[in-house]
């Protein structure tokens, strides 16, 4: 096979430029996953096991269904947490004959050109018999001239390795009771308060840089269910994070800071409201500091994740930084 970077019409293309910055072993891996899809047949059933499975549009009506398949692979989201993933993105389900769900996967775009993949869960028995790989294909070409990140658990990894993603960065899922620990010192000139609707502007600011991509419409979903704090400098915004109910307790994130001193200081500010609450915080930057601190705040290293990329690599590496992610589907 080819290692160009050219892509048939079978391949999910990339915003211009991007192609040419992905490994050509990368690309060669996506292109030979793509061709394997299923002949399109107008039904649009597969067959798994012994039986037989449809792919239908995702849609609020199946959160129950949805909340049984998290709970099976022993994913924490409770029924409003899907209803949000549900409101900023879409995607689709796969059924059997009697209408049990099977796997999920959604895509979320942020732009035109720029997206992330996530939810895309298979009930355990069946993780081996395609259905995944199948969702996975229809949700990227339905993000077609985007570049794509997403979050693979351990289970998933290899069939985003053979997808043609390439893994940049470990996420690392801290969670426990929080208890009583001493703020750090502030940096020089910066506190921490509540943000205010004038802060917005800035908040988007500080999200596109960090993030790699405009996603308006993913923060305007967060800010209706979360807390949010800023950090300020001689009346510059510098910093931000939110918290809001997920899961078993609450999750700290997204949070975007330019160093690990003020990242600190907008998550004590939340820590040390909370404590003897259960808290969350995926992080995803490679700050020793900033870990050991939300670990002595009792929110140890619970698992590991991989942050992985289909196209350029969009979030920043200097500058302000995503500290903490908003979700492991949202980035």
């Amino acid at each position: 096979m080819s290692m160009s970077v050219a892509q048939d019409e079978a391949e999910v293309a990339l915003p211009s430029g991007s192609a040419e910055l992905m490994p050509a072993e990368a690309i060669a891996r996506h292109g030979a996953f793509m061709r394997r899809e299923a002949p399109k047949v107008d039904s649009d059933w597969m067959q798994v096991d012994t039986f037989k499975a449809r792919i239908e549009p995702i849609d609020t009506s199946m959160i129950r269904q949805m909340h049984a398949l998290t709970v099976s692979v022993f994913w924490p989201h409770r029924a409003p947490d899907l209803a949000l993933a549900l409101g900023l993105g879409s995607g689709y389900v796969a059924l059997d004959q009697i209408d049990r769900l099977l796997s999920t996967a959604m895509g979320f775009p942020s732009g035109e050109d720029f997206a992330t993949l996530g939810m895309m869960v298979t009930t355990p028995r069946l993780q081996s018999h395609g259905t995944g790989g199948r969702l996975l294909r229809r949700v990227m070409r339905d993000q077609a001239g985007r570049d794509l990140r997403l979050t693979a658990t351990r289970e998933g990894y290899r069939l985003y390795e053979v997808a043609g993603f390439t893994p940049v960065a470990p996420v690392h899922q801290h969670q426990g009771v929080a208890r009583a620990i001493r703020p750090p010192e502030p940096a020089r000139g910066v506190s921490v308060r509540p943000m205010i609707e004038a802060d917005l502007a800035a908040l988007r600011a500080l999200d596109l840089h960090a993030y790699g991509a405009a996603r308006d419409r993913i923060l305007d979903g967060l800010l209706k269910v979360s807390d949010v704090v800023v950090a300020e400098r001689g009346g510059e915004i510098e910093g931000y994070a939110m918290m809001r109910k997920f899961g078993k307790g609450r999750l700290i994130g997204p949070l975007v800071a330019e160093q690990d001193t003020v990242a600190m200081q907008l998550a004590a500010a939340f820590i040390t409201a909370r404590e003897g609450d259960f808290l969350r915080i995926d992080t995803i930057i490679a700050s020793e500091r900033f870990e050991a601190f939300v670990a002595a705040a009792g929110l140890g290293v619970f698992d590991t994740v991989t942050d992985m990329r289909y196209g350029r690599l969009r979030r920043a590496t200097s500058g302000p930084m995503t500290y903490a992610m908003a979700m492991q589907s949202l980035g």
